[in-house]
């Protein structure tokens, strides 16, 4: 017996892969046509095949509970996401111009600050960003780019088009599951690869090491670049691991390196090497106790020296996290505009911002249809889901708003798109989700061909962090 498609219905959301009972949408109609072919036996042992291959390959990540940190494997779903490329084209460039936009004001913040001079972005916005950093003011970072690595999170809305749901720029995740989706995808469904024109993503890390190695201070051939990672018990460890691996240089941790001579040097089993680039994956206030965090025992002390002296490059560079904020995400369509003389390619969703008076006035008589977030969380942790909220919830929630309105922005619940999804016992049912596209920049720029796909597996859940249950799936950009 095979999965029923014909009963399969989105409801009033708009379905990425089917358009109506039955129907598949162009870029995924042979994937559907491969999967209606299938029996139950089949979907039920390819799906163990990627359970299999999941714990072969040792993909996990870290949640963290009052209990203390537990290794979970990826959840997977084996039904791929296809997106045409012709739309793809259109996000790819758009995530370009926005990262531009976003290292233009990330260099005039620590510069003249003509934007803020100028009345685009209030004094204050600036002033009260907990991830303004002093000690970055008057640095010019190679080519400019303060952010190299950005994952932008984009939804599709019932109209079926992309929007920016927000910005990361500080240190981003994902990107290594992008990559093992696909490797578990080509072991689970060989033959779809053979039918479809799928984009390739395997480049990334060899993209990623030339990003890293055209930041370096020294011209060599072959500069030495390091992964600085918290350790073992980080929710990321993995993907430092994997990226470290697959570029072919070290994983080291804050006590692998030493400052000298306002230098970085790591420590070898042949004595001290210079360390020209570090791919940092530590929060700026635990990078050097020296001027951050005195307690910090993950970073390096002299490390800023070292950076501001233009002796080691870091990605990303401090302070870039100015522009990951939400309440900053809700300028970008202006700064786009300020600085690129262009309108967005990818608009942003609908935000109210809580520190203007009518805004919030709307927003606290909305709770319970709007989603509220915090500025500077992520991981889906703080935030508030008014459909799905309790009414101690939105008191709550209120009073938050009220103690601190610039640290909140509400959007509208979105009716975000939904893919079939196997559920159960091999049932075939809708679920949201979005996708995480990664961005590299220094000379150059480079999109994803798609991105990490994350998918909420709770039915009606619109949270696809994977610390609040959610799952992925492989992304396919498809030319059709």
């Amino acid at each position: 017996m095979a999965i029923n498609w014909k009963d399969y219905s989105s409801g009033e959301f708009y379905d990425e892969v089917m358009s109506s009972a039955g129907n598949a949408r162009r870029p995924a109609q042979k994937l559907v046509a491969q999967l209606k072919s299938f029996s139950e036996e089949d979907i039920a042992d390819r799906k163990q095949a990627a359970d299999s291959t999941i714990k072969e390959m040792g993909v996990s990540f870290t949640v963290y509970t009052e209990e203390g940190n537990i290794d979970r494997a990826w959840p997977f779903d084996i039904i791929p996401r296809p997106i045409a490329a012709k739309q793809w084209d259109i996000a790819e460039a758009g995530l370009k111009q926005r990262l531009t936009a976003l290292n233009l004001f990330i260099n005039d913040l620590y510069h003249e600050q003509k934007i803020i001079k100028d009345g685009i972005i209030p004094e204050f916005v600036l002033k009260q960003s907990k991830n303004y950093r002093k000690e970055c003011e008057g640095f010019k970072p190679a080519f400019g780019v303060w952010a190299h690595i950005c994952g932008t999170d984009l939804v599709r809305a019932d109209d079926g088009e992309f929007y920016v749901l927000e910005d990361n720029l500080r240190v981003p995740s994902g990107v290594s599951y992008m990559l093992e989706n696909r490797a578990i995808t080509k072991r689970v469904l060989p033959e779809l690869f053979e039918k479809v024109d799928i984009a390739r993503v395997d480049e990334y890390p060899a993209r990623l090491f030339d990003t890293l190695a055209s930041l370096s201070p020294r011209k060599l051939k072959k500069p030495v670049i390091v992964v600085l990672t918290p350790g073992i018990f980080n929710s990321a460890y993995f993907e430092h691991a994997f990226l470290a691996q697959q570029m072919g240089v070290e994983l080291v941790e804050g006590s692998d390196l030493v400052v000298q001579d306002d230098s970085v040097f790591m420590k070898t089993i042949s004595g001290l090497e210079q360390v020209d680039v570090i791919y940092r994956r530590i929060d700026d206030l635990f990078l050097d106790p020296e001027v951050f965090n005195k307690e910090s025992v993950l970073g390096v002390p002299g490390l800023m020296r070292a950076w501001r002296k233009g002796n080691v490059a870091l990605a990303n560079a401090p302070g870039a996290g100015v522009a990951d904020d939400k309440v900053i995400y809700a300028f970008v369509p202006q700064v786009i505009k300020y600085y690129l003389d262009e309108d967005p390619l990818i608009p942003n969703v609908e935000t109210f911002l809580c520190y203007d008076d009518k805004q919030r006035e709307y927003v606290l008589a909305n709770l319970d249809k709007l989603v509220v977030k915090p500025a500077n969380e992520s991981g889906g942790y703080g935030m508030l889901v008014g459909p799905h909220s309790t009414k101690k919830d939105r008191e709550t929630f209120a009073e938050l708003i009220k103690a601190n309105p610039r640290n909140y922005i509400a959007q509208p619940t979105l009716k975000l798109s939904t893919a079939p999804t196997i559920v159960g016992k091999n049932e075939l049912e809708p679920r949201h989700l979005d996708l995480r596209p990664f961005i590299l920049q220094a000379k150059d720029t480079y999109v994803t061909k798609g991105g990490l796909t994350r998918v909420a597996m709770k039915k009606g859940s619109l949270v696809v962090n994977s610390s609040q249950g959610g799952g992925s799936k492989d992304t396919w950009i498809v030319e059709s």
